[in-house]
């Protein structure tokens, strides 16, 4: 078992020196009480598709965006996982990271299923990966990642043996969104729920906060509603909605709950075939 912290953090669009000092405090706060394993959002130093992203995108694992957030886990002695805007020579990726505990970038992911509005922002990424922890094989995806049509990017962490994914999110809705009459997260909580049931593990989703204020989106607002799905497919934990809801969500976690989560036939492995539930909408 591991103490998961989920820190929906507000992300001030192109202010990569704010948002790292207000990550790091976090993340100190996080460690303070227990957590093992911290989640950050999406592209969470500069802001998805801000403008400035191909001026200030910096490397993997040796950029000083990385090296920030590698000397936070070492200091703490816990594991982050985060979205970062990435250099790589002349292109600029949608980037995420699992740090561990000594500090070495052990995953480093590119987001695949990129909006087609963010394509003049970032490259489409190459790979994909789970890695060995205490709590079993973890994986990393970005957002959108999730609902490409039939899944494929969970589904393939999932048959990789993932036991956890853990995806930084930036999950917007328009400046005129009522929660109360059209309640955020459904999408999440359906392309979640048929992976995490089908292959008995957890997902987190974890979304910043704070308004979008340049870019194909400006004028949408972030608004948190970070999501932690169990292999029952069922939600554990859904954090507050709304541009002010900053805060951070912790869950117990145990790994070897997939077996009971999974939903699995007498004798029937974690992995088998099995039918194919339809993607949402």
């Amino acid at each position: 078992m591991f103490l998961l912290a989920m820190i929906q953090l507000r992300v001030e669009p192109g202010e990569v020196e704010a948002n790292l000092r207000r990550a790091e405090t976090r993340i100190a706060e996080a460690a303070r009480s227990g957590a093992q394993v911290l989640v950050l959002p999406e592209a969470m130093d500069v802001g998805w598709t801000h403008p400035t992203a191909a001026r200030v995108a910096r490397s993997i694992p040796d950029g000083e965006t990385a090296l920030r957030l590698r000397a936070a886990a070492r200091q703490w002695g816990v594991w982050i996982a985060a979205g970062l805007t990435e250099r790589a020579g002349e292109q600029v990726f949608n980037g995420a990271v699992l740090i561990n505990p000594g500090g070495d970038v052990v995953l480093h992911h590119r987001k695949l299923n990129e909006l087609a509005m963010a394509h003049s922002t970032y490259a489409v990424g190459d790979r994909l990966a789970v890695v060995p922890t205490p709590w079993g094989l973890f994986g990393l995806m970005i957002c959108a990642d999730a609902f490409a049509p039939g899944q494929p990017v969970s589904r393939a962490l999932g048959m990789m043996g993932a036991r956890v994914i853990l995806s930084p999110c930036a999950w917007a809705v328009p400046a005129d969104h009522n929660p109360a009459r059209e309640p955020y997260g459904a999408l999440w909580r359906d392309s979640y729920g048929l992976v995490a049931r089908e292959f008995g593990l957890w997902i987190a989703g974890v979304s910043n906060v704070g308004p979008i204020t340049a870019g194909p989106w400006a004028g949408r607002r972030c608004i948190g509603s970070s999501l932690l799905v169990g292999p029952d497919g069922e939600p554990r934990v859904s954090g507050p909605c709304g541009v002010d809801a900053e805060t951070v969500l912790y869950f117990p976690v145990t790994t070897t709950e997939f077996m009971r989560g999974a939903g699995l036939a007498p004798g029937e492995s974690v992995g088998s075939e099995r039918t194919r539930v339809a993607a949402p909408p």
